[in-house]
């Protein structure tokens, strides 16, 4: 029987009365954690950490452990400890200064925590948390989460498509496919069908579309680049062999608007 081994028996917080435990999650209001860590926006992040709201959600001298759910509700990814230097005297806002604590610098998106949050209280005590929380795993590096998935499994943000379009591994597996592609606007459901198959291929359409928005197409220009970025999602509908007809990736196009009835009631107007 494998040994379990607990969060703070690789932090060793002392006077663990005195650390409280923030659970950091997406928010209706469209906050979410782990989109900001990937895509470097720490001071984001912090924001959220110490933000207090209508009662006082720490105490000047206490230590806190800043934890981001990932995809799966039970595994958090530790981004943080640091101690509260001052209190701001703010209610629904951030609400303290703070120091980091460099000593735990190098756990600080490499460790992968289980653990389930019953309370729908999101800053626990230590005393009450930390002998559940369960490391499961040690990441070699600084968490990323963009190795490619695999064709039949891309669903991006536009956020995410910025990024990941930059890596070397998705900017191979892109730029060696013909493609359909599906877009999809969250805020109403409606959606775009798209055919790659010129210059780079899936890549060099998504790369226009990471770019601007709207990729250069016309049904997509009259959105606001803000809405784009925020609602949009991106996914792959077929793939095709470099060396495909572009006739018959054509076809199969006209073939996903007219089953999705993205003319009639999505975004394509051809």
């Amino acid at each position: 029987m494998t040994t379990r081994i607990l969060l703070n028996e690789l932090l060793n917080l002392r006077d663990l009365h005195n650390v409280k435990v923030r659970f950091n999650k997406p928010s209706q209001a469209g906050w979410n954690p782990i989109e900001l860590f990937k895509n470097g926006d720490i001071t984001a992040l912090l924001q959220g950490q110490y933000w207090n709201y209508s009662i006082s959600s720490f105490q000047v001298g206490q230590i806190t452990v800043g934890l981001i759910r990932l995809d799966q509700p039970d595994l958090w990814l530790l981004f943080h400890v640091g101690r509260v230097k001052k209190s701001l005297g703010v209610v629904n806002g951030v609400g303290y200064e703070h120091e980091d604590l460099p000593e735990y610098d190098k756990y600080l998106g490499r460790i992968i925590v289980r653990y389930k949050n019953k309370s729908q209280n999101m800053i626990r005590k230590a005393e009450s948390v930390l002998d559940e929380c369960e490391v499961c795993q040690i990441l070699p590096d600084i968490f990323d989460n963009d190795i490619f998935p695999g064709y039949e499994n891309v669903d991006l943000s536009w956020r995410d498509l910025d990024r990941v379009l930059r890596k070397p591994v998705w900017r191979t597996a892109l730029e060696n496919q013909k493609g359909i592609y599906l877009i999809v606007d969250s805020s109403n459901g409606k959606m775009y069908v798209g055919s790659a198959y010129g210059e780079n291929m899936i890549l060099g359409r998504w790369l226009a579309y990471a770019k601007n928005g709207h990729g250069g197409n016309i049904e997509l220009r009259n959105l606001d680049a803000a809405h784009i970025q925020h609602f949009f999602r991106y996914s792959i509908l077929d793939i095709y062999k470099s060396t495909a007809n572009d006739t018959a990736i054509l076809a199969r196009e006209s073939w996903w608007k007219r089953v999705l009835m993205t003319r009639t009631y999505g975004y394509n107007s051809n």
